[in-house]
C-alpha cells in the first residue's frame, strides 16, 4: 500500500507528535508498505547540536521517504502569527503533495486544522481515502487557553473542524473521551475509531538512575521530579514552579524541566523571582537521551493548563509508564488521563493549577517509596499490555486495509 502522511512535526524535532508519527511511519514501512511523509523543515524543539541547515529536502529515514518544505521564520509566540503559519502549511502541503505521484491512502496529523483540509483535497484529486488523526481538539483547545478570541477566526476554525469531521473517510482519536467529543461536534459515530497513542516499550523501559544524563547534571543524589517536553501555552508549568517554591525546605528534592518553548523564558524568570534553587532547566535533548531522563527521575510530571478541559492524554504519560516511573499529573480531572492512572494504579492526579494539591501528592510519593515503586511497576505492566507500539500500529494497519477493501 502506498501511504502518504502529512505531519507538521517529524524528526529531528523531538516533540511527542514527531516521535509518534515517525514510529508509525517506520513500523508501516517495515510491514511492507511504501510510506512517504510530507513535513516542514524543523526549527523548533530540536535537540542542541543538530545542524538543521544540513538537513536535506528529501531523504530516506528507516525506509520512509521524507519530504521537507521550507517555511518562513515567523514569531510563533504570537498566536495570530502562529495561526497564519498553520494556513501557510496547509497550502504548502497541498501543492507539495500534488507533485508526489499517486497514493492509496493519505493519513493526516491534526492539528493544525488546515492540514486536514489539504489532506481532503489531495485525497479527492488522487482518488484515495483520507484518515485524519485528531490529537488535539482544535479550535476548542486554543479557545480554552484564551489564545483564540477573535469571533471571525473562531468561526473559520469551527467551519474547518466541521468540514474535516464530515468529509474524512475515517477519524482516529486516542481516547474514548475524544471520540465522544467528535461525535457531539458532528462526526458520524461509525467514522470515528479509537486507537490509543503508544510508546515504544523496547526503547523506553526501566533503567539505571545513575546514567550519563544524571551524571552530567549531578542528579544521582537528588530526589528528581522531572518534566520533559514542549514548554508551551498548554502545559501550565507555572504550577510546577509554585510547587517548587512551597517545597524549598526539602533540600534533596530537585525539579528538572527539560525542553524548550515559547513559555520557557517566563518560567525561568518566575523561578528566579521566587528565589528557589531547586529548579533546574535543561535544553531539549536528543531522542536517544529521553529514556535516561526518565531513568534519572524518581517521579515524572504530566502537566496541563487548568483551562484545558478537552480530554487529552499527553503522550509523555505513556512513556513515563513504560519507564516504570510513577506519574504525577496536574490537569483537569474531567479528562481521560486521570482515568488511565486510576484504572492502572500507576500515578496520582490532582486538579490543574493547584500547587498546594500537587505538592501534597508529591510528598505522598516522597514519603512512601514502596508506593511509588509499586505504581511504577503497574505502569510498566499496563504499557506492555495496552499501549505498546506493536499493538497500536497493528490497529492502524488493520484500519487502513479495511478502508482499501471497502473501496474495491
Amino acid at each position: 500500500m502506498r501511504i502518504l502522511i502529512l505531519s507538521e512535526a517529524f524528526p529531528p524535532e523531538t516533540k511527542s507528535a514527531s516521535t509518534l508519527f515517525f514510529e508509525l511511519a517506520e513500523s508501516l514501512a517495515k510491514g511492507g508498505h511504501q510510506v512517504s511523509v510530507l513535513t516542514r523543515m524543523p526549527r523548533y524543539n530540536v535537540a542542541a547540536g543538530t545542524n538543521v541547515k544540513a538537513l536535506p529536502e528529501k531523504e530516506i529515514m528507516s525506509g520512509v521517504t521524507v519530504y521537507r518544505f521550507q517555511t518562513p521564520p515567523l514569531a510563533r509566540d504570537i498566536p495570530f502569527i502562529r495561526g497564519f503559519e498553520h494556513f501557510l502549511l496547509g497550502w504548502l502541503f497541498f501543492f507539495g503533495g500534488l507533485g508526489l505521484g499517486e497514493f492509496d491512502l493519505i493519513l493526516v496529523y491534526s492539528p493544525p486544522l488546515p492540514l486536514g483540509v489539504a489532506g481532503y483535497w489531495l485525497g479527492r484529486i488522487k482518488s484515495c481515502p483520507v484518515v485524519v488523526n485528531i490529537q488535539d481538539l482544535y479550535p476548542q483547545t486554543v479557545i480554552d487557553l484564551g489564545l483564540l478570541r477573535n469571533r471571525f477566526l473562531i468561526w473559520v476554525s469551527r467551519k474547518m473542524e466541521h468540514f474535516i469531521y464530515k468529509n474524512s473517510d475515517t477519524l482516529t482519536v486516542h481516547s474514548e473521551g475524544n471520540k465522544q467529543y467528535l461525535i457531539r461536534s458532528g462526526a458520524e459515530p461509525n467514522k470515528v475509531a479509537v486507537v490509543d497513542n503508544w510508546v515504544d516499550t523496547e526503547l523506553i523501559r526501566p533503567g539505571d538512575k545513575n546514567n550519563d544524563f544524571s551524571r552530567k547534571y549531578c542528579l544521582a543524589d537528588k530526589y528528581v521530579v522531572s518534566f520533559a517536553g514542549v514548554i508551551g501555552f498548554g502545559q501550565g508549568l507555572e504550577v510546577v514552579i509554585e510547587m517548587a517554591a512551597r517545597l524549598k525546605e526539602y533540600q534533596d528534592i530537585l525539579f528538572v524541566i527539560v525542553g524548550d518553548g515559547v513559555k520557557k523564558g517566563e518560567l525561568e524568570a518566575q523561578a528566579k523571582a521566587q528565589g528557589g534553587k531547586n529548579v533546574l532547566f535543561v535544553p531539549t535533548q536528543p531522542r536517544d537521551i529521553y529514556p535516561q531522563i526518565l531513568h534519572a527521575s524518581d517521579v515524572c510530571l504530566v502537566v496541563l493548563d487548568k483551562t484545558l478541559v478537552t480530554p487529552v492524554v499527553p503522550g509523555k504519560t505513556l512513556s513515563i509508564m513504560a519507564a516504570g516511573k510513577p506519574v504525577l499529573a496536574s490537569l483537569p480531572l474531567s479528562g481521560d488521563t486521570p482515568k488511565i492512572l486510576s484504572a492502572n494504579n500507576c500515578g496520582l492526579a490532582v486538579e490543574g493549577g493547584r500547587a498546594d494539591l500537587l505538592a501534597e501528592a508529591l510528598l505522598k510519593l516522597y514519603n512512601n517509596k514502596p508506593l511509588a515503586v509499586e505504581m511504577g511497576k503497574n505502569g510498566r505492566a499496563a504499557a506492555l499490555k495496552n499501549f505498546s507500539r506493536s499493538i497500536c500500529v497493528d490497529k492502524y494497519d488493520s484500519l487502513f486495509k479495511s478502508l482499501m477493501i471497502g473501496r474495491k
